[in-house]
């Protein structure tokens, strides 16, 4: 009697517990439901009174006026290819510099690293103008230069260092006593033996890093002139008509193409997501 009581009690909170959870969703899901739906949807349909989320007549039109109104497929490909750069890039700097804070003693580690995590405590607009300065006698404006550089060396790769710190000094330091029985140095263990133990922490710090490139606005419009070099969120803000009024159709489908992918990559990775996050130490 005490174990079916038992299980049914913990039946009853686990529906309790889904029920609470899908409601929460609902302010997070509907927007993101109701993008896709108005996507295909003729623009006068839109804003019809009273709205309907779904419509009678879909049409991929606004989908193909995306292509056709500016650059878009070359502007996917901008935002693809920073991303992935700036992710990789990122990953062998917070791995090598998170394994250096976390198993190499030297004079100032600790003051050091607490400098390092201060660059997480300035915004990016404080830096944004020195910055431009520094790329313009560069000549690196209108280059993707300043995107791949800031983001795979400012706060994202400061928070991707301190994920990799927290993972690495919760490895059991006899896997590098053996590593160096048997002949490895420094690089070699923090390459055979570390990187292949954190798995998960470079995971998390792969999705963190490439939501945060794939997300940037501010610094593409302030570097970024020629429409053929703009990544997705600043091509985003470009759809609108001869008057200035905005393509919501055309808006919308962009952004769905926009999001889809990123919504798709997160789902099939929030395993490793979460077990990097857990294995960090973060909350």
């Amino acid at each position: 009697m005490n174990s079916r009581g038992n299980s049914r009690a913990s039946l009853i909170r686990r529906v309790l517990l889904v029920t609470a959870l899908a409601v929460l969703a609902v302010p997070f899901a509907v927007p993101t439901i109701w993008m896709v739906a108005a996507s295909v949807k003729p623009l006068p349909e839109i804003f019809k009174s009273p709205p309907s989320l779904w419509t009678d007549h879909p049409t991929l039109a606004a989908y193909s006026e995306a292509f056709t109104f500016q650059p878009f497929a070359r502007q996917y490909v901008n935002s693809v290819y920073i991303a992935v750069l700036v992710t990789l890039i990122t990953l062998l700097v917070s791995s090598m510099a998170g394994y250096a804070f976390a198993r190499i003693r030297f004079p100032g580690a600790n003051l050091l690293f607490l400098v390092v995590l201060t660059g997480l405590l300035v915004p990016s607009e404080v830096t944004i103008v020195p910055l431009f300065q520094v790329f313009k006698r560069a000549g690196m404006i209108n280059t993707h230069w300043p995107l791949i550089l800031v983001t795979a060396l400012a706060a994202p790769c400061v928070l991707a260092t301190f994920i990799m710190r927290q993972f690495f000094i919760a490895l059991p330091v006899e896997l590098e006593e053996a590593g160096r029985l048997d002949g490895l140095g420094r690089p070699g263990i923090w390459w055979r033996i570390c990187l292949p133990l954190a798995r998960p922490a470079l995971s998390a710090v792969a999705i963190l890093t490439f939501l945060a490139s794939w997300n940037l606005y501010l610094e593409p419009t302030v570097y970024l002139t020629s429409p053929e070099l703009f990544t997705l969120p600043q091509a985003l803000t470009r759809f609108t008509d001869a008057y200035g009024a905005d393509m919501w159709n055309t808006q919308l489908a962009a952004a769905t193409m926009t999001v889809l992918p990123v919504l798709i990559v997160f789902v099939l990775a929030q395993r490793q997501f979460v077990e990097g996050l857990a294995h960090s130490g973060l909350k």
